[in-house]
């Protein structure tokens, strides 16, 4: 791509700490709301289960702009995307801020969504416009740490927030974001484009397909079996399709190359398996830690912080055993140490120390971490190099695609599950991360 040969090295460390703050901000956005959603339902006198859409409303909108987000960057150009996506990210963090009703903060939340999805197809694909290609792997590195890094700090930042201000400034810290904007602009080289019209079909069918499943899962939650039964049915029959659509288009959204590659298929099921595992775990935890222990949400934000702290400690450990270990060996160490730490979680003393608390969830960021960067590794590097912008979008399409189903699951298991709801999540998170460990497995037979 142009432009890598005429950038300054400090024109490059400018575009570099906008594509880190876009990434981060992205990442951010999916974590710090997780630890307000019960002040959130109180806020609009909701119930649980209708509050967790605040959280399913952005995943769901990234999941169905994955795919036409990545065509459109290759006929707009990354540059233009990458600006449009973090310009409509902040625009809707401002509207998630003044929502007067829960119904306008999810349609907010969906607007955020899509330019999350915007950020984070063009974002990482921009390091190989940035950097030469000799040092793309430091600029993803670095992409890793920062995403790392803030989602980490994810909760903890909801926690200091929430305890001077109310939830409505969790969104309005991502507005100063956008003076990355203008310098991101004036300092970005120009990519390359390619002719290529929006496949619109395509689009509308990608959107009923994943739009229609999850909803459905979510409105078995409710009680109405007949109507969420229509919705999952009507979401695999245009999932249909999408398929045979794009079988025939010749220049297809979905990578059906990549897919006839067993690494790749089996490696793109463990990170749907994981992720679902862990966004079971995420939204369901404030539950717990806030209603049935009645701790505060300062206090839940802190808590919650070893599980992404370690993952991010262990990414890089995980990253170096890869070069002697099989990715398949790994990432189901990984898994099941996740299971374990969920399981211990389920069976939590009535009154546990915090300590109790601390140690469990920091063993689900150690395996988290063992399985994220060997997984992502295993399925950038199963195709040829010239596909590595197909398998990146099929990476970000897995992880939205997981945390969308979980999101979906916590809806379903709220409404159905009464008190009992938050523990139930976490017994589905932990039969998630064995099916991830299970599909791992079946990769050292390929």
């Amino acid at each position: 791509m142009g432009g890598t040969e005429c950038l300054t090295a400090s024109k490059r460390r400018w575009v570099m700490l906008c594509i880190l703050l876009g990434l981060g901000l992205s990442s951010l956005g999916s974590a710090i709301v997780n630890i307000a959603l019960p002040n959130i339902s109180r806020a609009f006198a909701s119930s649980d289960a209708a509050t967790v859409w605040v959280v399913n409303a952005y995943q769901l909108s990234a999941t169905v702009c994955l795919l036409p987000v990545a065509s459109l960057a290759e006929s707009l150009g990354l540059k233009r995307v990458y600006a449009a996506g973090l310009a409509i990210f902040v625009l809707a963090s401002v509207g998630c801020a003044f929502a007067p009703t829960l119904p306008i903060l999810v349609s907010a939340r969906l607007i955020q969504g899509a330019g999350a999805a915007g950020v984070a197809v063009a974002g990482v694909a921009f390091v190989r416009v940035v950097y030469p290609h000799r040092m793309v792997s430091k600029g993803l590195a670095l992409v890793a740490l920062a995403v790392a890094i803030l989602a980490a700090l994810g909760p903890t930042i909801a926690a200091a927030i929430l305890a001077v201000a109310k939830w409505p400034w969790l969104f309005l810290v991502n507005v100063p974001f956008c003076l990355a904007l203008p310098l991101f602009i004036a300092a970005a080289p120009p990519d390359l484009r390619v002719a290529r019209s929006l496949d619109l079909a395509g689009t509308a069918l990608n959107a009923l397909a994943f739009g229609l499943f999850v909803i459905g899962v979510g409105t078995l939650g409710t009680g109405d079996g007949p109507i969420a039964a229509g919705e999952i049915v009507a979401g695999l029959f245009c999932l249909g399709l999408f398929v045979r659509q794009q079988l025939q288009h010749p220049m297809p959204m979905l990578p059906f190359d990549l897919f006839r590659i067993p690494l790749f298929t089996l490696s793109v099921w463990t990170s749907v398996c994981s992720y679902a595992a862990q966004i079971l775990a995420y939204v369901s935890l404030p539950f717990l830690f806030e209603t049935s222990m009645h701790l505060s949400a300062v206090e839940t934000g802190f808590l919650v912080t070893p599980w992404p702290l370690m993952t991010a400690v262990t990414a890089p450990i995980a990253g170096r055993l890869t070069i002697r270990h099989p990715v398949s060996v790994i990432c189901s160490v990984g898994l099941a140490l996740l299971a374990v730490g969920l399981l211990l979680m389920v069976f939590l003393p009535t009154a546990p120390a915090k300590w109790d608390i601390v140690w469990r969830l920091a063993l689900c960021g150690i395996g988290f971490g063992l399985f994220q960067t060997p997984n992502n590794t295993a399925m950038m590097t199963a195709g040829p190099v010239a596909r590595s912008g197909a398998a990146s979008g099929m990476n970000a399409a897995a992880r939205y695609i997981g945390w969308s189903l979980g999101s979906a699951l916590v809806s379903l298991i709220f409404g159905l599950g009464g008190d009992r709801g938050a523990i139930s999540c976490l017994v589905a998170a932990m039969a998630f991360a064995l099916m991830g460990a299970a599909t791992s497995s079946a990769r050292r037979f390929r």
